[in-house]
């Protein structure tokens, strides 16, 4: 892969034993990079930077963004932030909303005043498509947003206005990345806020019938782990005054149905098990919270940021159902 050069540096990475989070740390590491890890594991796991700890340039700090001291400890001696932590999750937000909230805002905020006590060059964080809401327009444009639909994208969203304040009230550089629907390598098929494509591989692979939520049609804007490991870099580098205290859609600009993701992954994983093939999809009622078509403009991280998508969605869900078929047993 080609990313851009980087003097190496020290990069804190919150949420570094998570799915994103992890891939992060692990890249930045072979770019020859300092790296610290902050992570509670409420959602990350072990296994996924196991391979990192005997790496003198790894260094782990098991800590909560929620605790203010946990945060400045993770800062000290850093240059740059990827702020990936959070509790992600539609379903969960609604059934427990006020630990979204703490996780998600106050441990937001916590990172955004330690960064700037740091003097933090760039914070960048994981910003969401959620906060789309219920505007119909499509494609998604950064600068057109509607109304959130969950307290998850009520969170996210609160984000950008608090990146916002810090640039304009203390300085503070910081890009936020919308995330669309992000799939690959080490994401947790596992739990019950899984994301839809490790669960719906999990199942297929145990030959268990997948259950769309809906009729099928909702479709989404799925973002293979290269592409998004591609922005953080992009969003970490750039030295354009145009580019930075501003978010970006981190997508592929394609739209993709939940009965053409099913039908897709049931050809390439049959290519392992052809038994996989004849599993049945099963079509439920629709989730509460749930963003009907989402779909990006990555115009706006083309002009100012240079990015084009490392894997469009086929060549990315190939390469996920790969990791899965050797590495979920």
């Amino acid at each position: 892969m080609s990313y851009p050069y980087l003097q190496p540096s020290a990069f804190l990475v919150t949420g570094g034993a998570g799915f994103i989070g992890s891939n992060l740390c692990e890249l930045l590491l072979s770019l020859g990079h300092q790296v610290v890890c902050l992570d509670n594991f409420s959602t990350g796991h072990w296994e996924n930077i196991s391979s990192l700890l005997n790496n003198s340039r790894f260094q782990l700090i098991v800590g909560d963004i929620r605790n203010l001291e946990d945060c400045r400890k993770a800062v000290n001696g850093v240059d740059y932030i990827f702020h990936e932590a959070a509790l992600g999750s539609v379903p969960r937000s609604i059934k427990d909303p006020i630990t979204t909230h703490e996780v998600n805002t106050t441990g937001f905020l916590n990172m955004l005043v330690t960064a700037r006590d740091a003097h933090i060059k760039r914070f960048v964080y994981a910003a969401s498509s959620s906060t789309y809401g219920d505007s119909v327009s499509l494609p998604k444009v950064e600068e057109t947003i509607g109304r959130p639909l969950s307290p998850y994208a009520i969170t996210k969203y609160v984000n950008e206005l608090y990146a916002d304040i810090f640039a304009t009230t203390y300085g503070l550089e910081s890009i936020g990345l919308r995330y669309f629907n992000v799939f690959g390598r080490r994401q947790d098929p596992n739990g019950a806020y899984a994301a839809v494509i490790p669960l719906f591989v999990k199942q297929l692979m145990q030959h268990e019938s997948p259950v769309i939520n809906g009729d099928g049609s909702y479709s989404r804007d799925f973002t293979y782990i290269e592409n998004v490991l591609l922005m953080n870099l992009l969003a970490i580098s750039t030295q354009s005054s145009e580019a930075v205290n501003t978010v970006y859609n981190t997508a592929c600009g394609e739209q993709t149905s939940l009965t053409q993701l099913t039908e897709n992954l049931k050809i390439y994983l049959s290519e392992y098990d052809p038994a996989i093939a004849t599993v049945d999809t099963i079509y439920g009622p629709n989730r509460i919270g749930d963003i009907p078509h989402s779909l990006a403009s990555i115009e706006k991280a083309q002009k100012l940021l240079g990015y084009q998508p490392l894997f469009y969605f086929k060549e990315g869900l190939r390469e996920a159902v790969k990791w899965y078929h050797e590495n979920l047993k």
